[in-house]
């Protein structure tokens, strides 16, 4: 079970559901997008399966989301809150930040500030549904650390198609941005889950740990 604690934030306090390994290769944060929470399936499978192979895994679920509200803040507010939760930490392991959807662009846009290793980048909004010309490219690339991004094939918010070829990217099949795939996909919910799963690991120990043999 994990070990829940609030944390303080200058909007209010916001709630952490921290799992440790216990000998972790890295500490990974996550989280929600702009209309969920932390409950997300990718969020919950990431933070249960991960740990059992060292890699700790904080999920934080913003203050407006702990005060029962369905909107998100201006992404600024977001940034603070977010920022304010990481100063709230101790951790001894190298620093994966990272979230979905609208928390992925909050943690690229902090991660250097906050002193992370590397940044997962779950569902990337890469622009609004129908207007890829409101690209937010610039955000991805403003982490400047390690960064992998896990995108649905069928993402209406940017197609792994959309993305530049020098991204580190993961395609989960037939999944939307939501990761979620239809019963009628070539593969079941719990085989996209494993692929974010599998991608996620492997890049920490790789790129972010230090462990570069694997």
């Amino acid at each position: 079970m994990p070990v829940e604690r609030m944390v303080a934030t200058p909007r209010g306090d916001a709630r952490l559901l921290v799992r440790r390994a216990k000998r972790p290769i890295a500490m990974l944060v996550l989280t929600h997008g702009a209309g969920g929470g932390v409950d997300a399936p990718d969020l919950v499978r990431l933070a249960r399966t991960l740990p059992q192979q060292d890699i700790s895994v904080t999920l934080v679920e913003m203050p407006w989301r702990v005060a029962g509200k369905k909107i998100a803040p201006a992404p600024p507010v977001i940034d603070e809150c977010y920022t304010a939760v990481l100063d709230s930490m101790r951790t001894r392991s190298p620093l994966v930040l990272g979230g979905r959807s609208a928390g992925a662009r909050s943690a690229c846009r902090i991660a250097r500030d906050a002193g992370a290793r590397g940044v997962l980048a779950l569902s990337f909004p890469l622009h609004p549904p129908g207007r890829p010309e409101k690209s937010r490219l610039s955000e991805l690339q403003q982490a400047r650390v390690r960064t992998l991004v896990i995108q649905g094939e069928n993402d209406p918010f940017g197609t792994p198609e959309e993305f530049p070829d020098d991204i580190d990217l993961t395609v989960v099949p037939a999944a939307d941005h939501s990761l979620k795939v239809a019963k009628s996909a070539p593969l079941s919910q719990a085989d996209a889950l494993a692929v974010v799963l599998e991608a996620t690991l492997e890049w920490v120990v790789r790129e972010v740990s230090g462990n570069r043999n694997g």
